[in-house]
C-alpha cells in the first residue's frame, strides 16, 4: 500500500497543520452530535404526534425513544465495519466514507412521510434511517478521536483529543438554536404542543440543513494526509488482515475496560438532554408531572449549561495531561455518584435549584467526556486503534446511551413524577464506571505510533 503523506523537500513526510487537524476533528463530531440533538429535540417534540399512532401520549414518547435508540444497536456493527476500513485502509477514507452516509441518512429524515399519510411505513423507514446513521456514527467518533491524538504533539494529546469532544456543545448548540428561531416563527398557542405549521413542514429543516455541514467536513477532511503511526504500521508490515479478530484474541480487556469507562458519560450525557428535555417541558399537574417549563425557556436554560460544557470539556485536557487521564477520571466521576443522588434536593430548590442542575450536570459532563478522546485510543496500538476504540466507544452506547432515555422515563413514571430514582440510575452506573477506571491503568505516557 503506498503512502498517502505528503513529502517535504528532503523527502520528509508532511504533517498535518494544526489547524486542519482541529477542523477535521472537530467538524465530524460536531454533525455527528447535531445530528443527535435534532433527532433528540424531534423524538420529544414531533415524532410520538407524527410518526406514531395517536393515543396514549407516554407510549408514544416511549416509541419515539424507542426508534431514537436503535441507532445505537447498529453502533458497533458500524463501529466493526469502518474500524476494519481504517486499520487497513487508513483514517482518511475512513472518514469520509462515514462522513457522508451519516449527512445523508439525516437529510433523509427530512424528506420522509408521516404516519398519517402512510401508516406504519412512517415509522419503519425511521427506524431504517436511524439505523443508518447510528451505522455511520459508529466509524465518526473513533476516526475523528484518532486524526486529534495521532497528530497532537508530544504531552498534548489530552488536549487535542478535546477537540473531537468540542462537537457535542457545538453540535447541541447549532441545532437547539436553530429549532429555538424556527419555533420562534412559527409560535404555538398550546406551549405542550408545538404549532400546526411546525409540526407540519418546520421540523423538517433542521434535518434537511445538516447537508450544508456535510458538504463543509467533506471538503476539509478531503485534504488531510494519513497520520504518521498508521504509515508506519504499513510500513512495519503489522496491519492485521481482519483488525476485529486481533482485538478480541489480543486487547479484549481493554474493549472492556474502555467499554465501562465510557458508560457513566453516556449515561449522564443522554440524561442531561433527551430525559432533561421531557421533564423540563412536562406540565406540573400532568399525569406524568415534570418542571412545567415552556419549550423555549428550558432550551434557554440548557443552552446556559452547554456553554459549561463546551467550557469544562476544554479544561479538562489539560487536567487529564498534567495528573493523567486515570486520574481526572475517578474523581470526576466520584463527583457523577455525587450529583445523581442529589438530584432532588437541587430540583426542590425552584427555578434556581433547576439552574445549577443544568449547569454541573453539564460541567460535569465536559470534564468526564473531554479526556476520552485520548484515553480510548490510547488503549489500543496503532494497528487495531480503530476497531478497539470504536468498539468500546459504540458498545457502551448500548448498555448506556439506547437504553437511558427509556429507563429514565419508566423510572420517573414508577416513581410517580419524582426523579429520584433517575439520578439512583445515573450513580449507579458512575459506579460501574469507577469499578472499570480501579481496575485500569494510567496511559498517558504510551507511544501512540507503537
Amino acid at each position: 500500500m503506498s503512502s498517502t503523506l505528503a513529502a517535504g523537500p528532503a523527502g520528509a513526510a508532511v504533517a498535518n497543520p494544526r489547524s486542519r487537524v482541529i477542523l477535521a476533528s472537530l467538524i465530524g463530531t460536531t454533525i455527528e452530535f447535531y445530528d443527535f440533538y435534532v433527532y433528540a429535540t424531534a423524538a420529544v417534540l414531533v415524532f410520538p404526534h407524527l410518526f406514531f399512532p395517536a393515543g396514549n401520549e407516554t407510549t408514544a414518547l416511549l416509541a419515539s425513544f424507542a426508534v431514537f435508540g436503535a441507532a445505537m444497536v447498529a453502533r458497533p456493527l458500524g463501529a466493526v465495519f469502518f474500524g476494519h476500513l481504517g486499520d487497513r485502509r487508513g483514517r482518511k477514507v475512513t472518514l469520509v466514507g462515514a462522513l457522508l452516509t451519516m449527512g445523508l441518512a439525516t437529510f433523509l429524515i427530512g424528506a420522509l412521510p408521516t404516519y398519517p399519510s402512510v401508516g406504519w411505513l412512517a415509522p419503519a423507514l425511521l427506524v431504517l434511517m436511524r439505523l443508518a446513521q447510528g451505522f455511520a456514527l459508529g466509524g465518526e467518533w473513533s476516526g475523528a478521536a484518532l486524526v486529534a491524538t495521532e497528530n497532537a504533539p508530544p504531552g498534548k494529546r489530552a488536549v487535542y483529543g478535546t477537540f473531537p469532544q468540542l462537537g457535542a456543545p457545538i453540535g447541541f448548540i447549532l441545532a437547539n438554536g436553530l429549532f429555538l428561531t424556527i419555533a420562534a416563527i412559527m409560535p404555538s398557542e398550546d406551549p405542550s404542543r408545538p404549532s400546526d405549521a411546525f409540526l407540519s413542514w418546520g421540523w423538517r429543516i433542521p434535518f434537511l440543513f445538516s447537508i450544508v455541514m456535510v458538504v463543509v467536513g467533506l471538503w476539509v477532511r478531503l485534504n488531510l494526509v494519513e497520520s504518521s503511526a498508521f504509515e508506519k504500521t504499513v510500513k512495519a508490515g503489522k496491519v492485521h488482515a481482519v483488525p476485529l479478530s486481533a482485538v478480541f484474541r489480543e486487547h479484549f480487556r481493554a474493549v472492556v475496560l474502555g467499554t465501562f469507562y465510557m458508560l457513566a458519560t453516556y449515561v449522564l450525557f443522554y440524561l442531561m438532554t433527551t430525559f432533561s428535555l421531557s421533564y423540563g417541558r412536562a406540565a406540573v399537574d400532568a399525569k406524568l408531572p415534570g418542571l412545567g417549563y415552556d419549550y423555549t425557556t428550558f432550551v434557554m436554560m440548557m443552552i446556559i449549561g452547554v456553554v459549561f460544557f463546551g467550557i469544562f470539556t476544554m479544561v479538562s485536557g489539560p487536567w487529564a495531561d498534567r495528573w493523567g487521564r486515570r486520574g481526572t477520571l475517578i474523581v470526576v466521576t466520584l463527583a457523577i455518584l455525587a450529583f445523581g443522588l442529589l438530584w432532588v434536593p437541587m430540583l426542590a430548590m425552584g427555578p434556581f435549584g433547576v439552574m445549577v442542575w443544568l449547569v454541573l450536570g453539564f460541567s460535569l459532563m465536559g470534564m468526564t467526556f473531554g479526556p476520552m478522546g485520548a484515553l480510548l485510543p490510547e488503549l489500543f496500538p496503532a494497528n487495531v486503534r480503530y476497531t478497539g476504540s470504536g468498539i468500546a466507544y459504540n458498545v457502551s452506547s448500548i448498555l448506556g446511551a439506547a437504553v437511558a432515555p427509556f429507563i429514565a422515563v419508566a423510572l420517573w413514571s414508577w416513581g410517580g413524577g419524582s426523579p429520584f430514582w433517575v439520578g439512583v440510575y445515573l450513580s449507579s452506573m458512575a459506579l460501574l464506571t469507577l469499578i472499570a477506571l480501579l481496575l485500569g491503568s494510567e496511559t498517558r505516557d504510551i507511544d501512540i505510533e507503537a
